[in-house]
């Protein structure tokens, strides 16, 4: 899985063998949950319709309510059960139940939605400073980060790694690479991106 700034959920919606996850030399099957910066993972299925899916990426603030512990998921692969306990079981058994995707989406944005409105959210600074990083590219400088919310850089570097996860420019970074990755798949040349 390639690298992306946010927390990705897949919800297996498969009948019998279902998805099967190979993350850090351990293979597992089931929904999952992956944090950021999840190393080397594979997720697949036998047929068609045994890897059937809904992905859902939720960016580190909306993450940290609805999973309550998506800090402690940076650099690993979970499964939804051990994040959500019973309620991932009453989810998944929704998801499969409904007759169209539209349905599905539906059922998926009122359980997060559920979730996160029983969740304290993250300090406002920091969601002002994730979405100024998400819409600079990961372009601005920590120092500037700090100066916008009117907090110390050393302040700025301690909430922002206790509620993300992440450091500030580490954040960056993933950023910086997803919006390069995706200049790269557009077909912009090399050169041009690593310029930029």
């Amino acid at each position: 899985m390639v690298a992306h700034p946010s927390v990705t959920l897949f919800v297996d919606l498969s009948e019998g063998d279902g998805l099967v996850y190979n993350a850090h030399g351990r293979r597992e099957r089931g929904s999952v949950v992956v944090g950021l910066i999840p190393g080397n993972l594979r997720i697949s299925g036998r047929t068609a319709e045994a890897g059937q899916c809904l992905q859902i990426r939720l960016s580190p603030v909306v993450a940290a309510a609805v999973l309550s512990a998506s800090t402690e998921l940076v650099g690993t692969v979970v499964s939804l059960e051990d994040v959500w306990g019973r309620d991932a079981g009453r989810a998944e058994d929704r998801l499969r139940a409904a007759t169209s995707w539209d349905e599905r989406f539906t059922i998926a944005a009122d359980v997060l939605g559920r979730r996160l409105d029983a969740r304290p959210p993250l300090d406002p600074e920091i969601a002002a400073a994730w979405w100024r990083m998400l819409t600079s590219r990961g372009q601005v400088r920590v120092d500037s980060l700090a100066n916008e919310v009117g907090w110390s850089r050393k302040r700025l570097w301690s909430r922002f790694r206790s509620q993300i996860g992440l450091t500030p420019k580490r954040a960056a970074q993933l950023v910086r690479f997803d919006h390069a990755a995706h200049l790269l798949a557009a077909g912009d040349a090399t050169a041009r991106v690593a310029v930029g």
